[in-house]
């Protein structure tokens, strides 16, 4: 459970992390239960993994809040996040909407802009492409809060592994939070793993920033006569070992495909071989 901080917790949303601990999930999954003050109604995003005692610690966490649940979203569709939508939705006869219509059950696909409204919880749905083609984020703007997924995590950088996940789209996803915040909207983070971030702002700067400068490091090793994803791998990330090797594989391409549609041709030829 991640614990609020007194005084700026978002007052709307309770967390329950999922007992997946790992290298890409931090702690866990965080499953969050949004609902607005004395409502009968709630909203669980995302499920979590296919794992009954997590369910049954989510609806546990609904029953303490006296609510039902009246709709299930997801932020995307990676397993650790969607594994437990049939169970919950079978449990609660909730729909279940994301962007992808493939998991939406009982309604119809999210759109990006979307205001939802459930008992007077409001949310705001922003497309956010880049981890997945299907990515989501979620504003509670009563809060000033935003259900990242995995977007944003609790702390270090997502995996944007090609070709499902692809910068160009991630950076311009970046831009468009960074302007919410920098518009006043007091952003707190509710990531999808790890701990909320209470200033999201400059965690956004921090993100934009770090992804810039792996991209000039991955330009500067091409030019410096790198050919190919392994030399790409080798030159900037060392010995992966081999429970992230695949990981790293998946971003190095990903990195690649961004320099090339940007117009390095060194980049092009890299990503096939």
């Amino acid at each position: 459970m991640i614990e609020p901080v007194e005084g700026i917790e978002p007052q709307r949303a309770r967390c329950v992390t999922a007992s997946n601990p790992g290298v890409l999930t931090l702690t866990g999954t965080n499953t969050w239960v949004l609902f607005e003050l004395d409502a009968e109604r709630c909203v669980v995003v995302d499920p979590g993994p296919d794992d009954a005692a997590h369910v049954d610690a989510v609806l546990a966490e609904v029953e303490r809040a006296g609510c039902e649940v009246a709709l299930i979203l997801l932020t995307h569709g990676h397993p650790d996040h969607s594994g437990a939508v049939d169970a919950m939705h079978a449990q609660t006869h909730a729909p279940v909407r994301a962007l992808d219509p493939a998991w939406c059950r009982g309604t119809v696909a999210l759109q990006d802009r979307e205001r939802i409204e459930i008992d007077g919880l409001a949310l705001e749905v922003i497309a956010t492409p880049g981890h997945t083609a299907d990515s989501v984020c979620l504003f509670v703007p009563r809060d000033g809060a935003l259900i990242t997924g995995d977007t944003i995590l609790g702390e270090g950088s997502s995996l944007i592994a090609w070709p499902d996940g692809r910068l160009g789209p991630y950076l311009n996803s970046l831009k468009e939070l960074r302007d919410l915040a920098a518009a006043g909207a007091s952003l707190t983070l509710l990531p999808g793993h790890g701990p909320l971030v209470l200033w999201g702002l400059p965690a956004i700067d921090t993100l934009i920033a770090h992804r810039t400068k792996r991209l000039e490091q991955v330009a500067d090793v091409l030019d410096a006569g790198a050919s190919g994803v392994s030399e790409v791998v080798a030159a900037v990330y060392g010995l992966p070992g081999p429970a992230l090797h695949d990981v790293v594989v998946a971003q190095v391409q990903a990195q690649l495909e961004h320099l090339a549609a940007t117009g390095n041709p060194r980049a092009a030829d890299a990503l096939h071989r």
